[in-house]
């Protein structure tokens, strides 16, 4: 008897071998696209101190004027949709000249990340806070958001 095709327990059992690659597959994806945004905000954040820094010292002591980012470094990631928003926070007591905040868009893919905003300031120094809230995160999650080795 000459048979052609798959038996149901062949279809059976590559559907079950799929389902076990895919249980694995995909929280590992999931992960890493977790942790590519995460490295987008941090990267926009480090672009976004190099602009106002150039631009500071390309102001006149004297103007004082506030600086905006250029179009483009107002978001991460640079292309396709937007999933965090930067923008130059004013100076403080504390932040040594001006901050830079990289916020979880709403309604985008990290809205509710447990890294929430990066922050990082004038004296470089980098911390995380929840969104909606301005208390930073403690020091070795700040650190791991950020991408250091733990």
């Amino acid at each position: 008897m000459n048979e052609k095709g798959f038996s149901l327990l062949e279809l059976m059992i590559a559907l079950g071998v799929a389902a076990i690659i895919a249980t694995f597959a995909i929280p590992a994806y999931r992960t890493h696209v977790v942790k590519a945004h995460r490295l987008d905000a941090a990267s926009a954040s480090m672009r976004a101190v190099q602009f106002v820094e150039t631009a500071r010292l390309a102001q006149t002591s004297a103007s004082g004027e506030s600086i905006t980012l250029a179009a483009g470094l107002d978001r991460a990631p640079l292309s396709g949709a937007a999933v965090y928003s930067v923008t130059v926070l004013p100076e403080s007591s504390t932040n040594g000249g001006y901050g830079i905040e990289a916020t979880p868009i709403a309604s985008g893919a990290m809205q509710d990340d447990a890294c929430g905003a990066f922050v990082i300031d004038a004296t470089g120094l980098r911390w995380n806070h929840a969104p909606g809230s301005t208390t930073p995160l403690d020091a070795a999650q700040s650190a791991s958001c950020w991408g250091a080795k733990s």
